[in-house]
C-alpha cells in the first residue's frame, strides 16, 4: 500500500499520542472475563489503533527501527535520548559556580522532563529550556548541545553567563526561540547561525558582543523578531538583512554600525519595529522607508544622517512612536504627519528641520509627547495643538516661533512639561496657562514677552520650575506665587519687574535655586528668606535692593552660591560659607558692604551700628570711577537677557571707510564712543585679562549693556599677526551660533584702534575658578560635569555641524568661559581654522603646551582628534582641578615603552578626584567615572584610535551610559577596560 509522504507527520503524531494514551491507561484485564470493549467505548482500543498504524506505515522513520517496531521499542528510544541529554545538562552544571548549582538543585536523577526550566516533548525528549533571571554563572561551552537535538526553545537571559557564543550551538537545527539577552557574553556572532533555519526570535541584546552583523543573517528567513541592543558590533547592516520577509521587529540600538542603512531593507514590507538609535550610521535615509507601511515604531536617534526625514512615513496611519533626535536632518517635517492620528511619540529636536510649524502639524488624539526643539521652524503655534488633549509633554524650544501663546493650551489638563523658550514669542503670558494643573515645568524664557506675570500661576501646586527670564515683563512678582510649594527652580531674571520682593518667597520650602536678577526690584532683602533651607543658588544682582543683610541669611546652611552685586546693599555680609567662599565679584557695585569676606573693607563697629556716617561716605567714594559708572548706568538700565542677535548692515559713519562696524542692533558710531568712554580709552584699570593678540577690557556702553572688549596689540613686530587672529575670529564667530560659544556683538577696525566686542561672562574663565580657592566649594561635581557637557556640544557642533568644519587648535581651560550658572563658553578662535574643500589643511603650529595633541610634534596637519586630546586634557582638568601633567606624561611613557601599565593607570580613581571638595558619592561617583573614562579615550596616542566629538556627544547624551557601577577604590586601568563607552 503506498502512504502520501505528507501523511508520515501526522500519522507519527497520531502514533506518539496513541502510544502516550496507553502508558496512561493500560488495558483491564479481569481473569474472569473475556476481554471486550465496554459500552461506553464503541471504538478499537489504543494500543489496536498504534499497531495499525504501524502496520501501515511501517518505514516511519523516527518511531520504528529495524530491530523492533513496537511501542515498547519506541519508548526505549525516548528513553536513551533523555539519559544523554541528561547527562549533557549535569556536565554542564558541574561547571558553573556553587551559587548556580544550588539554583539547578532539582537537576538531579536520569529524567530531566521534572527538572526546574525543562519542558519536554512527547516523546520525553527536552524541547525547552528556560532559565532567565536564575543567576548563572559561567560559559556556554561546556554545554554539548550536539545532545539536545530536539531543542526548540533555548532562553538564558539576564544571568552572569560569559565568554563566545560556541559554534556548536549551529547543531540546534530545530531551535524557534533563542534568547542569550542581558549577560555577558563577548566575542562575534558565529556565522553558523545560518543553519538555524527555523529560528523565528534572536535575541542578543545587553551583552558585550562585538565584531559585524555576518551575512548568514540572510538566510534566517523565518525570523520575525532580532534584537541585537547595547552591544559593541561594528561594520555596516548587512544587505542581506533584506532577505529576512518575515521579519516583524528589527532592534540594533546602541551599537557601533557604521556605514549608510542599506537600501534593502525596504523590502521588509512585514516590518513593525525598526530602531536603530545611537550609532555611527550616516548619510541620506533610503527611499524604501517610505514602503514600510507597517512600522509602528521607528527611532533613528543619535546618529548622522543627513538629508530628508522619509516624508511618507505615516501613509497608512499606523506609526506610533517616531524619534529621530540628533541627527543632521534638514527640510520640512515629514507631510505624512499631519494626519498621522497614530501617534503617540514624536521627538525630531536637535536638527535643523525648516518650514512653517502652523502647516506641519495636525490632531493627534493619542500624543503624548512632541518635541521639536533645536530647529529652525517658523511660523505661530498651530491652533490643532490645543486639541492634542492627552500630551503630556510639549517642547518647542530654540526655534523661531512666533505670534502669541494661544490661552486654549489652558484646556490640555495633561500637561506636564511646556517649554516654549527662545522663540520671538510676544504678548502676554496668557492666565489659562493657571488651569494645568498637573503642569510640573513651565519654560518661556528668552521671548518678547510683556505684561505683568499672571497671579494665576499661583495655582499651578505641581509647578517645579518656572523659567521666564530674558523677556520684557513688568510689573510685580506676584504673592500668589507662594501656593507653588513644589517650586524648585525659579529664575524671573532679565525682566522689568519693580517693587520689592514678595515676603511669600518665603513659603517655597523646596526651592533650591532663585534667580531674579537683572530686574528694577527695590526695597530690602525680606528675612522670610532664610526659611529657604532648601536654597543652593540664589542671584539678587543687578537691581535696586537695599538696607543691610546681615541676618538675612543666617539660616540657610545650604547655601553654596550667592550674588547680590550691583545693588545699593550695606553693612556687614553674613558669616555663611556662602558669603566665605565668594569673591569680590558677586558683592561688588553696592553701597557700603563690609566683612572679612570677598576682599571687603573689615567693618568696624561705628560702621556695624551706622554711627559713623563719615565713614560711610567714603565706601561711596572709595570705588573707582568705573565701578560708579557702572552703578549709575544700572539704576535705569533694561537688561536684555537671552535676546536672540539679529543682524543688520555696518554702519557707515558718513561715509568713512575705517569705521566698519559688524555691531548687530546697534549704531556703529555711537558704541565705538560709548567703548572709548566707558574704558577711558583703554585705561589698565580696565584690563581683565592678556592673551597673546591682545587685552581684555570690561565696558558698560551708556545703555547700561556690559561687555567683553578684546582690543588687538599694535606693536609693530605683532601686529602683522594680531590682524590676522583677528581676522579669523571674526570669520569663525560670523558662522556660528550655539549657546556654548562666545557671542560675538561687533567688531572695529580702524587706523585708531581694533577691536572687537564680545558679551560679558562675570565669573571668568575655567582656569580662573579653578585656581581661585575662596569659590573652589561652589564648583562641585553637577557643575562641573556640565562643564564638560558644554564644552562637548561646543566642539561637536564645530566639528560636525559647521560646514566647512571648524578646528579650534587651541582648547584650553584659559580659554572656556563660564557664566554665572557654569554655563560654557567657548572663546579665542585667534588660532582657528577652517577646514575648507580641497584646500591644504596643513600650517604652523598653535596651541598650548600642555594641552595640544602629540601628533603635533611630527606633523602639522590640522584635524579635528587634535581638540579631541585637548578636550580630554581640559577634561581630567576639570575633574583633579588641576592640569593633570603628570598623568599625561606617565601615559606618554607607559605608550612608548614597553611596559603595558603606566604608573598613573594604577591609581585608584579617588586619586585622581579634586581634593578640595567632598568626593562624589552613588550615582554622582558613577557620572564622574564615565566622564574620566571618556577623557582617557580621547587621550589615545593615536589619533584614529580617539573617538570624534560627536561619538562623545551621543555617549553624554544617552542615558543609560552616563554612569558606571565602581567604586572610589577602583584603579583606572579597571575603568579604562570597562566597555561602557560607545564609539
Amino acid at each position: 500500500m503506498m502512504v502520501p509522504s505528507f501523511f508520515y507527520k501526522d500519522a507519527s503524531d497520531v502514533l506518539l499520542m496513541l502510544v502516550q494514551e496507553t502508558k496512561k491507561r493500560p488495558p483491564q484485564i479481569n481473569q474472569n472475563k473475556p476481554v471486550m470493549a465496554s459500552s461506553s467505548q464503541k471504538q478499537p482500543s489504543m494500543l489496536f489503533l498504534a499497531c495499525v498504524l504501524l502496520m501501515l506505515v511501517p518505514e516511519l522513520p523516527c518511531l520504528a527501527s529495524s530491530r523492533s517496531s513496537s511501542p515498547v521499542a519506541l519508548a526505549g528510544a525516548g528513553n536513551r535520548t533523555g539519559n544523554e541529554e541528561a547527562e549533557a545538562l549535569l556536565a554542564w552544571k558541574a561547571t558553573l559556580d556553587r551559587q548556580s548549582r544550588h539554583a539547578l538543585s532539582s537537576w538531579n536523577g536520569s529524567n530531566p522532563c521534572s527538572w526546574r526550566g525543562i519542558d519536554c516533548d512527547p516523546l520525553g525528549s527536552i524541547a525547552s529550556l528556560e532559565l532567565s533571571d536564575s543567576a548563572m554563572h559561567g560559559t556556554l561551552h561546556h554545554l554539548n548541545f550536539s545532545r539536545l537535538p530536539n531543542l526548540v526553545t533555548l532562553k538564558l537571559s539576564n544571568n552572569s553567563l560569559f565568554g563566545n557564543i560556541p559554534p556548536s550551538m549551529a547543531s540546534l537545527a530545530k531551535l524557534t526561540h533563542l534568547d542569550l539577552s542581558r549577560n555577558n557574553l563577548s566575542g562575534s556572532i558565529p556565522t553558523q547561525l545560518g543553519s538555524w533555519k527555523s529560528l523565528q526570535v534572536l535575541e542578543f541584546s545587553r551583552n558585550k558582543l562585538s565584531g559585524p552583523i555576518p551575512q548568514e543573517i540572510g538566510n534566517l528567513t523565518s525570523l520575525s523578531t532580532l534584537a541585537l541592543v547595547e552591544n559593541d558590533f561594528s561594520g555596516s547592516i548587512p544587505d542581506s538583512i533584506g532577505k529576512l520577509g518575515n521579519l516583524a521587529i528589527l532592534l540594533l540600538d546602541e551599537n557601533n554600525f557604521s556605514g549608510s542603512i542599506p537600501s534593502s531593507i525596504g523590502n521588509l514590507s512585514k516590518l513593525n519595529e525598526l530602531s536603530i538609535r545611537v550609532n555611527n550610521l550616516v548619510g541620506f535615509l533610503p527611499t524604501g522607508l517610505n514602503n514600510l507601511t507597517f512600522l509602528t515604531l521607528l527611532r533613528l536617534s543619535y546618529n548622522d544622517f543627513v538629508g530628508q526625514l522619509p516624508q511618507e512615513i505615516c501613509s497608512s496611519q499606523a506609526l506610533v512612536n517616531f524619534t529621530a533626535l540628533n541627527n543632521h536632518f534638514t527640510g520640512p517635517i515629514p507631510r505624512s504627519l499631519k494626519n498621522c492620528s497614530s501617534l503617540h511619540r514624536l521627538r525630531l529636536q536637535n536638527n535643523s528641520l525648516t518650514g512653517n510649524i502652523t502647516d506641519a502639524l495636525g490632531v493627534y488624539p493619542n500624543l503624548d509627547y512632541l518635541e521639536l526643539s533645536n530647529n529652525e521652524l517658523y511660523g505661530v503655534l498651530p491652533p490643532t495643538l490645543v486639541e492634542c488633549r492627552n500630551l503630556t509633554s510639549l517642547l518647542i524650544s530654540n526655534n523661531r516661533i512666533s505670534g502669541t501663546i494661544p490661552p486654549q493650551l489652558g484646556n490640555m489638563n495633561k500637561l506636564g512639561k511646556l517649554d516654549l523658550s527662545s522663540n520671538d514669542i510676544v504678548g502676554e503670558i496668557p492666565k489659562d496657562l493657571g488651569k494645568l494643573k498637573l503642569l510640573l515645568e513651565l519654560s518661556l524664557d528668552c521671548n518678547h514677552l510683556e505684561g505683568h506675570i499672571p497671579q494665576e500661576l499661583g495655582a499651578l501646586s505641581r509647578l517645579q520650575k518656572l523659567k521666564i527670564a530674558g523677556n520684557n515683563l513688568s510689573g510685580s512678582i506676584p504673592t500668589e506665587l507662594k501656593e507653588c510649594s513644589n517650586l524648585e527652580f525659579l529664575n524671573l531674571s532679565g525682566n522689568n519687574l519693580e517693587n520689592s520682593i514678595p515676603v511669600e518667597i518665603g513659603n517655597l520650602w523646596s526651592l533650591q535655586v532663585l534667580d531674579l536678577s537683572q530686574n528694577l526690584l527695590t526695597g530690602v532683602i525680606p528675612r522670610q528668606l532664610q526659611r529657604l533651607h532648601r536654597l543652593e543658588i540664589l542671584n539678587l544682582s543687578h537691581n535696586q535692593l537695599s538696607g543691610s543683610i546681615e541676618s538675612t541669611f543666617d539660616d540657610m546652611v545650604s547655601l553654596t552660591f550667592i550674588n547680590i552685586s550691583f545693588n545699593e546693599l550695606e553693612g556687614p555680609l553674613p558669616n555663611i560659607p556662602a558669603f566665605r567662599n565668594a569673591t569680590i565679584e558677586v558683592v561688588r557695585g553696592n553701597k557700603g558692604l563690609c566683612g572679612v569676606f570677598a576682599c571687603l573693607d573689615p567693618c568696624t563697629a561705628k560702621m556695624s551700628k551706622g554711627k559713623n556716617k563719615t565713614k560711610k561716605l567714603l565706601l561711596i567714594v572709595i570705588p573707582t570711577l568705573g565701578c560708579l559708572l557702572s552703578l549709575l548706568l544700572i539704576v535705569g538700565a533694561s537688561s536684555t537677557v537671552c535676546r536672540r542677535v539679529r543682524k543688520t548692515g555696518p554702519s557707515s559713519n558718513n561715509g568713512s571707510s575705517e569705521n566698519l562696524w559688524g555691531v548687530w542692533s546697534f549704531d556703529g558710531r555711537m558704541v565705538y564712543e560709548s567703548i572709548i568712554e566707558a574704558t577711558e580709552e583703554f585705561d589698565a584699570k580696565y584690563c581683565i585679562g592678556v592673551g597673546g593678540h591682545g587685552s581684555v577690557y570690561k565696558a558698560q556702553l551708556q545703555t547700561g549693556e556690559i561687555v567683553a572688549v578684546k582690543k588687538l596689540k599694535e606693536a609693530p613686530d605683532v601686529e602683522m599677526a594680531s590682524r590676522e587672529a583677528f581676522g579669523r575670529e571674526i570669520h569663525v564667530l560670523t558662522k556660528t551660533r550655539h549657546r556654548n560659544i562666545i557671542k560675538l556683538y561687533g567688531f572695529c577696525l580702524s587706523s585708531r584702534h581694533s577691536f572687537l566686542v564680545y558679551e560679558f561672562l562675570e565669573p571668568g574663565s575655567l582656569k580662573d575658578v579653578l585656581n581661585n580657592e575662596g569659590r573652589i566649594t561652589a564648583f562641585d561635581w553637577n557643575k562641573r560635569l556640565n562643564v564638560v557637557k558644554g564644552l562637548v556640544y561646543a566642539l561637536s557642533y564645530m566639528h560636525h555641524e559647521c560646514s566647512p568644519p571648524i578646528i579650534h587648535r587651541d582648547i584650553t581651560s584659559k580659554n572656556i568661559l563660564l557664566d554665572e550658572e557654569y554655563e560654557v563658553h567657548v572663546s579665542d578662535f585667534g588660532t582657528a581654522k577652517v577646514l575648507e574643500p580641497y584646500a591644504s589643511n596643513w600650517t604652523s603650529f598653535a596651541g598650548t603646551f600642555g594641552y595640544s595633541a602629540p601628533e603635533l610634534a611630527y606633523t602639522m596637519e590640522v584635524k579635528e582628534k587634535c581638540d579631541v586630546y585637548s578636550f580630554g586634557v581640559v577634561t581630567l582638568e576639570v575633574i583633579m582641578g588641576r592640569h593633570p601633567g603628570d598623568l599625561l606624561s606617565s601615559l606618554a611613557f607607559s605608550s612608548s615603552s614597553s611596559s603595558s601599565n603606566s604608573t598613573a593607570s594604577r591609581w585608584p580613581l579617588k586619586q585622581v578626584l579634586d581634593q578640595r571638595i567632598p568626593h562624589p558619592e552613588h550615582d554622582v561617583l558613577g557620572r564622574v567615572a564615565f566622564i574620566v573614562k571618556m577623557a582617557f579615550s580621547c587621550l589615545s596616542a593615536k589619533p584614529e584610535y580617539r573617538p570624534s566629538m560627536q561619538q562623545v556627544s551621543q555617549a553624554i547624551s544617552a542615558r543609560s551610559s552616563i554612569m558606571i557601577s565602581v567604586s572610589e577604590d577602583t584603579k583606572l586601568e579597571e575603568l579604562v577596560n570597562l566597555g561602557c563607552f560607545p564609539y
